[in-house]
């Protein structure tokens, strides 16, 4: 798994699916509409606590403290955050060679009842750097006020997504934002004009009033001697739905994605990129509640499916490799002021993970037309939006190489051991543990000789979720991590090894209180959650060495409510510390921190 690309050192010189677990009052609202949603239960559960937008505006008065939802008491007086500052991220911003380059504007479009209706155009690369490129770099640049969800977007050149993001909700005044993504890997794709297609769903009416005005830009820097052509895939093909159209599958459960491609007869290696998010019920997947107990308290509105989740991916049929994915956050879950103006880790620019299907490679150079097939975790309770890229070399000298796989020891799902504890307090403790341990191995034969490529995969999994008060207080512990191990035997001399070691730990502790209205609650919620890449190597069974890290953790705390209409409380303060670091003794280290809305540190560290 690649980490986050990190700036050389210094010279000396967002369709978020309208499907959610919500209060009451969002699900009055998407019925007005016709909109689908994620539960149709009165109540959500804490862990889902609010996915209405925070904006104190016109239409959610501020007003002196008022009688608390649940008990009729006072409220406490709260601070009243109505504005916030624009949003901002501790992660690195991709680095640029100085050298000449050309930008290409290419879109600028309004998404305003945008549901099934993305921009779509063409992407060219412009006449006056035509290549060879260093670097080709995106830049996604929006701005929005008044009241608004967050919503998932993607970005599609050629039919291959090259950003996953979503956006932030708005304030009154109106926020802007950036997000980078480096575009180097698809410069076969951006070699020749290609279709592009940009999705963010979003409605707009008179009290969801937001409109998100984006721009696009691509930057192609030109090779010199100093900044050689990128060295990048031979090949791009997509994995996705469409080529003109949003490229990404949403499914539920028991149902999969498949793409028909023909690979290069001479194919020596194929890495798919994937990018998989939660929906709906599954949007907190992690804080999700066994099948059993959620029909055995169906007024608290829970969402099942358990805790555990996988994506599969399959070639001809056959499992060759899987995901654990990264408990991502949207900028409105759980308590929306958590997220003002920090983004919770993947919520803006999100990480796809990869997969190596080389082991496979030698089987798919026949000429014929194979399969490659995405499957979302089990028994989920809501849809997974899937989709991704093969990036492919080739072998120069050799018309048509061939091979085949030699091992695949991956099942068809790990046992998961669960338990339903009942607590002194009347509440439940519910546990979940797995592991995986797989190992898929194949050859290549090529001009150079036999290639044979071993993964071993290892993965570890536990979650703790106590819940209490009919669902309404939940306290969720998930630790997930593991490593995929490459061996390359080129059949002279020691094999090369690889290793990519992940983690992502997440605590969350929230409340969701409904009022004795439909627009009365209170949401109050804590998280800390991390992500750990490192990426390392060796030779034979010598010492590794590490070749990247990242180490990405944030800490949040949040609370909003609002009675009977009016916002009595509505604040909240974030943490988030990024460090990076490569081989050749690149680092950026840089921590933020919020509170009541605007930042109180943005500190960049020399680090070694």
């Amino acid at each position: 798994m690649p980490t986050v690309p990190i700036p050389a050192p210094a010279p000396a010189s967002l369709r978020r699916p309208l499907a959610r677990a919500v209060p009451a009052l969002v699900l009055a609202f998407a019925a007005a509409l016709c909109l689908p949603t994620a539960a149709t239960a009165a109540t959500a559960p804490a862990a889902r606590a609010l996915a209405a937008p925070a904006t104190a505006s016109a239409t959610a008065p501020l007003a002196t403290p008022a009688a608390t939802p649940s008990t009729g008491a006072p409220a406490p007086t709260g601070h009243l955050e109505t504005n916030y500052g624009n949003p901002a991220t501790a992660l690195p911003p991709i680095s640029r060679p100085d050298t000449p380059h050309c930008t290409v504007t290419a879109m600028q479009h309004d998404f305003a009842n945008s549901y099934g209706q993305p921009f779509t155009g063409t992407l060219a690369p412009p006449a006056s750097c035509s290549g060879p490129w260093n670097k080709v770099v995106l830049d996604w640049s929006g701005s929005v006020a008044g009241r608004q969800y967050d919503r998932l977007a993607g970005v599609w050149i050629g039919g291959s997504e090259v950003l996953r993001t979503s956006t932030p909700e708005p304030d009154p005044a109106g926020i802007s934002w950036h997000v980078d993504q480096d575009l180097t890997s698809f410069i076969p794709l951006l070699r020749t004009p290609q279709p592009l297609v940009v999705d963010l769903g979003n409605v707009v009416n008179s009290t969801y009033t937001g409109v998100y005005h984006m721009t696009l830009t691509v930057t192609y820097y030109q090779a010199d001697r100093h900044h050689p052509a990128a060295t990048t895939a031979d090949q791009v093909l997509p994995v996705s739905q469409s080529t003109t159209a949003a490229g990404w599958w949403t499914l539920t459960k028991g149902q999969t994605a498949t793409s028909t491609l023909t690979f290069p007869r001479n194919l020596t290696s194929a890495h798919l990129q994937l990018y998989a998010r939660g929906g709906g019920c599954e949007e907190f997947w992690y804080s999700n509640v066994p099948d059993d107990y959620a029909a055995a308290h169906p007024s608290w509105g829970l969402c099942g499916g358990g805790t555990y989740r996988e994506v599969q991916v399959l070639v001809d049929g056959r499992l060759a490799g899987t995901v654990q994915p990264f408990p991502a956050i949207y900028t409105g879950g759980i308590s929306p002021m958590m997220w003002r103006p920090i983004p919770s880790i993947d919520a803006f620019r999100t990480q796809p993970y990869d997969v190596d299907l080389t082991p496979f490679a030698g089987t798919l150079t026949d000429g014929k037309p194979h399969t490659v097939t995405l499957v979302p975790p089990a028994g989920i309770s809501d849809g997974w939006t899937l989709d991704g890229s093969l990036f492919l070399n080739t072998d120069p000298l050799r018309a048509q190489t061939g091979g085949a796989v030699t091992t695949d020891t991956i099942t068809a799902a790990p046992q998961v051991a669960t338990t339903e504890t009942a607590q002194a307090d009347g509440g439940e403790l519910i546990t979940a543990s797995t592991g995986r341990d797989w190992t898929v191995a194949g050859y290549v034969d090529t001009s150079r000789g036999r290639i044979t490529t071993r993964l071993d995969h290892h993965a570890e999994y536990r979650n703790s979720d106590t819940i209490s008060g009919q669902g309404q207080n939940q306290v969720t512990s998930q630790q997930d991590s593991g490593w995929t191990v490459t061996s390359t035997d080129r059949g002279h001399g020691t094999p090369e090894q690889a290793r990519s070691s992940w983690s992502y730990p997440i605590d969350v502790t929230s409340t969701y209180v409904p009022g004795s209205d439909a627009d009365s609650y209170l949401a109050r919620g804590q998280v800390t959650v991390a992500r750990h890449l490192v990426d390392e190597t060796r030779r034979g069974n010598g010492r590794w060495h590490e070749q990247a890290s990242t180490d990405d953790r944030m800490s949040s705390q949040g609370v909003l409510q609002r009675q009977s209409g009016t916002m009595v409380q509505a604040d909240g303060s974030s943490d988030e510390h990024y460090v990076g670091r490569t081989a050749d003794g690149g680092c950026y280290d840089h921590e933020l921190a919020s509170d009541h809305g605007y930042l109180t540190l943005d500190r960049l560290r020399s680090c070694h």
